[in-house]
């Protein structure tokens, strides 16, 4: 398992080019949900992979079951990065994607969630779902983190099974709590606005 998610790590920053900045914000191991646009299947595993080591090793990538159960391929990318697969066509009443995700981040593990929940066609940021507000709500005391991909979607685009080399970014911004009382839609626009922000950075 380390030597694939090593190999995945290389291929990655090979692939993507990856140039990484954190704004107001430590690459630390502290429990934080990091939060960011979605425009590639790649962006999981790039983000994760431009992770310092030390903060790679207690990160989960969220991801959509479906996709990466599809063959014997991304079953072992997913099981190497030590994803959490959600089952996006059977969402339980007592087993929401978002009590599975907090009760497999327990007090160790750090996730990587894209709130959007599908990719972009268009490069322009969809509405959040209401998962992250969710989080912020029943776990006050996960820092919550905005990240924005730039360029990945072009490194390997809609439709396609080859990358292709480009140089992408990824800035990691500073952490943000749902504050008390906040109304969802108001915190999810702020979420939103807070990745929005670090595009032109």
């Amino acid at each position: 398992m380390h030597l694939t998610a090593h190999v995945l790590t290389l291929l990655a920053k090979l692939f993507s080019g990856a140039s990484v900045r954190w704004v107001d914000c430590q690459p630390d191991a502290c429990q934080r949900v990091y939060f960011a646009n979605h425009t590639s299947h790649l962006d999981a595993v790039v983000l994760w992979s431009s992770l310092p080591r030390h903060v790679r090793a207690v990160t989960r990538p969220v991801a959509a079951k479906d996709y990466w159960e599809k063959n014997a391929l991304r079953r072992h990318v997913a099981w190497s990065l030590n994803t959490l697969l959600i089952d996006r066509k059977n969402i339980k009443v007592h087993q929401s994607p978002v009590d599975l995700m907090l009760r497999e981040v327990a007090d160790k593990h750090s996730l990587i969630i894209f709130p959007e929940g599908g990719r972009s066609n268009t490069g322009e940021m969809g509405e959040f779902k209401s998962g992250l507000y969710y989080i912020g709500k029943k776990r006050p005391d996960l820092e919550l983190v905005p990240v924005y991909i730039d360029n990945l979607n072009r490194v390997l685009p809609r439709g396609e099974f080859l990358p292709v080399p480009l140089l992408s970014s990824i800035t990691i911004g500073p952490p943000m709590w749902l504050e008390a009382g906040e109304p969802k839609k108001a915190f999810l626009t702020r979420a939103q606005n807070a990745v929005k922000r670090l595009k032109d950075i």
